[in-house]
């Protein structure tokens, strides 16, 4: 007779859950009493599954008389330790053990998850208590209501006449700039100001470098001696964002990016001597303050944002529809302003079916490289001052005039 199991994965799941988690409770025991070690957990999982293996009702009567113990326990030890911990873990072991008839794999991760709480209590309430500021849990809480409350509720369709402008699609990039300053906040504390900045503005750039040059402006401009760091950062989410360009032109037009790899070389070199102007810079002014903002993000600026990416799209919109066809490159070019990498991928499949001529889509490309300049350096300038602004206009503009002299030398 062959055992198989099939039949009782649920019971050695219950089983190793319990001592699992007895194990972490009992350890924890340590430093206090716990009313639950090994051996309870272990038994308490094996009669919930027991319990559910019989039935229903003879598993609510079993998770109501261990209830009943619980509770008797906690007023019994509740002078000395008023933490509900190791009740509620005990009730949780007994659930796990009904459970595991209907996932066992669930199960297992969830004892797992719960163990993993138990044992992490002292870092935990250090990071609640003493590391987490009251600044970073408001706007922690403001960003996932951004995202998981007032998201889902907006309209996916377009609004306009034209069906470029989604409600949906506009506030995502609200979300992403508060998400972009609440990174680079968490990796400027965690790495500090010398490597925080720099790592967070590269990998931002590849969400959108527009939030990002937005949200390193606001650092510049509420701290003085962060210009240069902030403006080398800023360079380097908008070397990302080219990285990204690049890539998405290969998909629609490999063609056209391998007659562009001159020119988006040279703009790439740009960029990154640009970043380490900054980022070189930084050694002697980072070390003189320490990166302490009011607010993670600006709620404020992101929708300032938000309505400018709106504005450009329905201008956009309205001059293709007034010149047709022959205005589908100054569409792009605005289309460029709110968003670079949709406006390359327009150019890239217009080339590709043979509505533009190589030289045309060439020159678009520089076209859309600058209209995105244009529109990031304005942003730089109202959201960063103008020192922060004019250090990223000469930074932008450098990579669009090495893209368009390199152009004109292979030309």
């Amino acid at each position: 007779m062959q055992l198989s199991w099939a039949g009782v994965d649920h019971w050695v799941v219950s089983l190793g859950c319990g001592l699992l988690i007895g194990l972490v409770s009992e350890r924890r025991g340590k430093e206090q009493e716990s009313i639950a070690g090994t051996r309870t957990h272990a038994i308490a999982a094996l009669l919930g599954c027991a319990a559910w293996w019989l039935g229903v009702l003879p598993f609510a009567v079993v998770l109501l008389l261990v209830g009943a113990l619980t509770v008797a326990a906690y007023w019994h030890s509740a002078p000395n330790d008023p933490g509900l911990t190791s009740e509620v873990t005990l009730l949780f072991s007994l659930t796990l053990g009904a459970l595991s008839h209907k996932s066992p794999t669930l199960t297992a991760a969830l004892g797992i998850l719960c163990a993993l709480l138990v044992h992490s209590k002292g870092p935990i309430q250090r990071w609640s208590r003493e590391l987490l500021r009251e600044n970073e849990l408001r706007d922690g809480l403001l960003l996932g209501a951004a995202a998981l409350i007032v998201m889902p509720l907006l309209p996916q369709a377009p609004v306009d006449p034209w069906g470029v402008l989604s409600l949906a699609a506009l506030w995502k990039v609200v979300v992403l700039f508060m998400a972009v300053g609440m990174l680079g906040h968490i990796l400027t504390r965690v790495l500090g100001p010398h490597w925080g900045l720099p790592v967070t503005g590269f990998f931002s750039g590849f969400v959108s470098s527009t939030a990002a040059i937005a949200s390193l402006g606001n650092l510049a401009k509420s701290d003085e001696h962060q210009q240069a760091q902030a403006f080398g950062s800023a360079m380097l989410a908008q070397l990302a964002s080219l990285c990204l360009f690049i890539a998405i032109l290969s998909t629609t037009s490999i063609t056209l990016m391998l007659s562009m790899a001159l020119p988006l070389l040279v703009a790439t070199l740009c960029l990154v001597l640009a970043a380490a102007t900054g980022l070189l810079n930084r050694q002697k002014t980072a070390t003189q303050t320490e990166f302490e903002t009011e607010r993670v993000f600006k709620l404020s600026t992101a929708l300032l944002i938000a309505g400018t990416i709106a504005l450009m799209l329905v201008l956009g919109a309205w001059l293709q529809h007034v010149f047709g066809s022959t205005g589908v490159l100054v569409a792009a070019a605005f289309a460029a302003l709110a968003e670079l990498h949709a406006a390359a991928a327009s150019l890239g499949q217009l080339f590709a079916s043979g509505s533009l001529p190589l030289s045309t889509a060439q020159w678009g490309l520089v076209v859309i490289l600058a209209s995105s300049a244009i529109a990031k350096s304005v942003l730089a300038f109202a959201v960063g001052g103008t020192k922060y602004g004019t250090r990223v206009s000469l930074g932008l503009a450098s990579m669009v005039t090495g893209a368009g002299l390199s152009l004109l030398w292979i030309g």
